[in-house]
This record gives C-alpha cells, sequence and structure tokens, in this order.
C-alpha cells in the first residue's frame, strides 16, 4: 500500500505545483486542502517534501492569512548559476528532439519552458539563436497520428500507473481487426518508434502487454486498485528491434554488399551486434535479437543489399515478403522489360 500512497502523493504534489504557478498571489493551506479534499496536515507535509527538493515555495501574508506562492525567480537563478548562451541555444534546439512529448500531459509544461528560457535572451542573442537551425538542426522520426483525446489518454494512464489504478478501455487491435474491451493495469507509459504506448498488465490474461495510445477509443479510470508486482519487466524491449515483448532472442546473421556496409558499419543497431569485414567490402552483422516483424521489415529496408544467413525461418519469411512483392509487380508495368526467368537470383536470402 505504500507504494500507491507515494503514487498518489506525486501527482497531488504535482498539482499543487500547477495550482500556485496558476495563481499570482498564492492559496492558504485551508483553500489548497479544501482545493485537493485532503487535511491541511497532508497539505502541510507536501509543501515540506516540495521544498526539501528545491522548489521555491514561499509564504506571504494576506486579509485572509497566509498565503503560499511559487517563487518566479527561477530563470534569473539559473542565470545567475551560469546558464551559458551554449547552454540555451542547445535546449532550443533539443525541441526537435522532444516532439514527440506532444501527446503527453506534459506538452504545455514543455512549450513553456522553452519560451521562459528564451526570455532570458537579449534582442541581439535571439537573433543569434535563430540562425542556429541553419547550420545545427535536428529531424525527428515520423510521428504516429495522435487522436484529438490522446492528451487525455496519456494523462489518465500516468494518473492510474501512479495510483495504481485499474482502467477500463476500449481498443482497436490490429491483430484481431476488431475493437476489444480491456482492464488493464497500468504501469508505464513510454515512447518508441514515433509513437507512444502503454505497458500493463491484463487481468484476464495474466500477462504483461502493450498497447499503441492512438489505437485507443475509449478510456476510463476505475476505483478499483492493484497491488503493483515486482516481476513486471520494465525494460525497453531490450531483445527486439521494434516494440515486441515476447519472444526468445535468437542468433541473427546478415550478410551486407559493399553498398549496404559502408552504412550499416556506422550504426549500432543492437548492443549484442558484432561485425565481420571482408576483404570484398561486404560484412556479416550477427546479434541475438528476437526474430519479429521489425526485424524482417529491417532487412527488407536494405533490398537486395542484404542476405539472411541464420535463422533460416527469418530467411523464408524475408523470402515469401520478396515473393508477394514480386507477384504485386507482375504482369510488369507498362513500358518496363519482361524480367527474366533468372533476374534476381542473387538476391535470394538462401536457395532452397
Amino acid at each position: 500500500m505504500a507504494k500507491r500512497a507515494r503514487g498518489q502523493e506525486v501527482m497531488r504534489q504535482w498539482r499543487l505545483l500547477e495550482a500556485l504557478e496558476g495563481i499570482r498571489y498564492g492559496l492558504t493551506i485551508k483553500q489548497l486542502a479544501e482545493k485537493f479534499e485532503v487535511t491541511q496536515r497532508t497539505i502541510r507535509r507536501d509543501i515540506e517534501q516540495l521544498q526539501e527538493v528545491g522548489f521555491p515555495l514561499e509564504q506571504k501574508p494576506s486579509d485572509s492569512g497566509l498565503k503560499w506562492t511559487l517563487g518566479r525567480d527561477v530563470f534569473k537563478g539559473l542565470i545567475a548559476a551560469g546558464l551559458t548562451l551554449p547552454e540555451l541555444s542547445a535546449l532550443h534546439l533539443s525541441r526537435a528532439l522532444t516532439e514527440y512529448l506532444s501527446g503527453t500531459p506534459f506538452r504545455k509544461d514543455l512549450a513553456s519552458a522553452f519560451e521562459k528560457f528564451e526570455s532570458c535572451l537579449t534582442l541581439k542573442q535571439l537573433k543569434y539563436l535563430d540562425a542556429f537551425p541553419k547550420v545545427l538542426a535536428a529531424k525527428p522520426e515520423p510521428r504516429k497520428k495522435a487522436g484529438a483525446d490522446a492528451a487525455q489518454f496519456v494523462s489518465r494512464l500516468t494518473q492510474s500507473a501512479l495510483e495504481h489504478r485499474r482502467v477500463s478501455m476500449t481498443y482497436h487491435s490490429f491483430h484481431s481487426r476488431k475493437v476489444k474491451s480491456y482492464v488493464l493495469e497500468p504501469y508505464q507509459v513510454f515512447y518508441a518508434q514515433g509513437g507512444l504506448y502503454v505497458r500493463a498488465v491484463v487481468p484476464a490474461y495474466g500477462e504483461v502487454r502493450q498497447f499503441a495510445i492512438e489505437r485507443i477509443t475509449n478510456l476510463s479510470m476505475t476505483e478499483e486498485h492493484f497491488e503493483p508486482s515486482d516481476k513486471v519487466d520494465l525494460g525497453h524491449f531490450a531483445d527486439s528491434l521494434g516494440v515486441n515483448l515476447g519472444g526468445r532472442p535468437e542468433l541473427v546473421a546478415v550478410e551486407f554488399q559493399p553498398e549496404a556496409a559502408l552504412y550499416v558499419v556506422e550504426r549500432e543497431y543492437h548492443p549484442s551486434q558484432e561485425l565481420t569485414k571482408r576483404d570484398d567490402g561486404s560484412v556479416v552483422l550477427t546479434m541475438r535479437v528476437v526474430v519479429d516483424w521489425a526485424l524482417g521489415a529491417w532487412v527488407l529496408s536494405f533490398g537486395a543489399s542484404a542476405r539472411v544467413l541464420k535463422p533460416r525461418k527469418l530467411a523464408e519469411r524475408v523470402l515469401e515478403q520478396v515473393e508477394e512483392m514480386r507477384a504485386s509487380y507482375a504482369p510488369p508495368l507498362p513500358g518496363l522489360p519482361k524480367a527474366q526467368a533468372t533476374r534476381g537470383q542473387k538476391g535470394l536470402p538462401f536457395t532452397r
């Protein structure tokens, strides 16, 4: 129960900070207690904890008694502490790298933070900063399209994970191609491959599953709590190149022709990978990962420049995809020469 109480504390204290930030002249202990429907003693304890970790909460006298406010000199303090122009510039440029947070409850806070950082600069500094994207920029990966309710869903899931409360959800399953109903025990909201996901225990199945936020059609918090388990793995898909939680990692070996090898050797696709360079410029990449859709798509992205050496089942899947792709272009498109029967044999993943 202690974990649940701590989760409720964190959420309430976050909201307390937001409440004080939004009211210039502050609120009394009594007003805060009524607002959050807790005792005055609980509010005092929240304020003490926030002060201990460095939040500038201050008391100011008023006609209705002492009111608590959130200090507004935080950014002056950052500048006084030596926040440099390059550091501010780096924060400004990091916008492109943090766009995935647009679907979270922190979206407005993030946008506001960037505006305040920039307010610390002079007009000349701003002009200088505006020139940075011309010489130094970041391109975020393609993002999933989130619906109008995505931010609400993320907020509810975040609160449910902190307070250990079950949620009721309807979800469009790609696997079954149906809208299904679930009761979830949320543990974590995370970002991967351009989208937001929730990792949760499904009591009906007795297992951990993940769900894409944009496929949620309806979600509501229940009053039913759950006891979190330390056995739930919150690792970030260590054994998959995608967002697959299941399956055992296997030894995978892929041969890359010289034109692709130059690209492959510059990147780390998985911590377990090893590269063997050949005299002709080709390379063989080996790694221990789950053989899933993401791995197959990764191999296919290199076209005929990649050939699966092992395991055989991955080679078979890639070959099936290649054959289906070939069939989709047959008969030949108008104006293209008819492919010869032997053409493309060199690019087959294996001979059978």
